[in-house]
């Protein structure tokens, strides 16, 4: 497989469980019980500890990576190094899917946020699978066409509005996403680092601090450690977009 030259092969191989993965991601619900069992015998399971790279810029992409436990962060760094967080990974995830349209590399650093257990399936076999199952074609093109309408709604964001707007977004983003199938619970817990949520609203790990306190000083929020954020007043932060 294509990364037979890349830091990844120092990541455990670990027993095969691929059909959990594909159980796990909404696209591949359509495939037959055949075209599952298919997949599975073109899959891997890697495993990755907290802080190790998966892949970075340059690495050949030849397969889907999808996120079976634990989360992984998709950046992407300018030549004097500073980082833009793309995206947060998180069970049923993936990446690597332009691999499946058209020869590239990849240009992204992928990094485990946590201990991680990633799924691999080979392209060649998604592709095979698109050309006989075309609905298979246009779920993962209607994904992509979501990324990008997120990173568009993201640039807005950081060109049209202030840290506080930004903050507020992200809160109230989190917040319903982790509402998704659950008991209402205003509790959110952070899926990165403070550092990290700071990269992701384009502001500093201090301005954010700052904006965090004054949150709580208005009685919007409650900080509780150093991941959870209690939503106090839902209405508050959706005014201030």
């Amino acid at each position: 497989m294509a990364c037979n030259h890349h830091p990844a092969n120092k990541a455990k191989a670990a027993d095969p469980s691929p059909a959990l993965c594909i159980n796990n991601v909404p696209i591949l619900d359509i495939l037959s019980v055949e075209e599952k069992r298919e997949v599975m015998g073109a899959s891997i399971s890697k495993q990755y500890t907290k802080g190790e790279v998966l892949f970075s810029p340059g690495h050949p992409s030849a397969n889907l990576w999808i996120v079976h436990r634990g989360s992984v962060k998709i950046s992407r760094f300018s030549p004097s190094g500073k980082e833009q967080i793309v995206r947060i990974l998180t069970p049923g995830d993936f990446t690597g899917e332009l691999s499946l349209f058209s020869h590239t590399v990849l240009t992204d650093t992928a990094e485990a946020l946590e201990a991680t257990e990633i799924c691999l399936i080979q392209g060649k076999v998604i592709n095979d699978l698109m050309l006989r199952t075309p609905q298979i074609a246009i779920k993962f093109l209607e994904k992509y066409t979501e990324r990008i309408e997120t990173a568009e709604a993201k640039l807005e964001q950081l060109t049209l509005y202030d840290v506080e707007q930004r903050l507020a977004r992200m809160l109230l983003d989190m917040l319903h996403h982790q509402q998704k199938g659950q008991t209402k619970d205003n509790a959110i817990l952070l899926p990165v680092s403070k550092k990290d949520l700071a990269v992701m609203i384009g502001t500093t790990q201090e301005s954010l601090s700052r904006k965090l306190a004054l949150f709580q000083e208005q009685g919007w929020i409650k900080l509780v450690g150093q991941r959870q954020i209690i939503i106090v007043d839902e209405t508050a932060l959706a005014q201030l977009e």
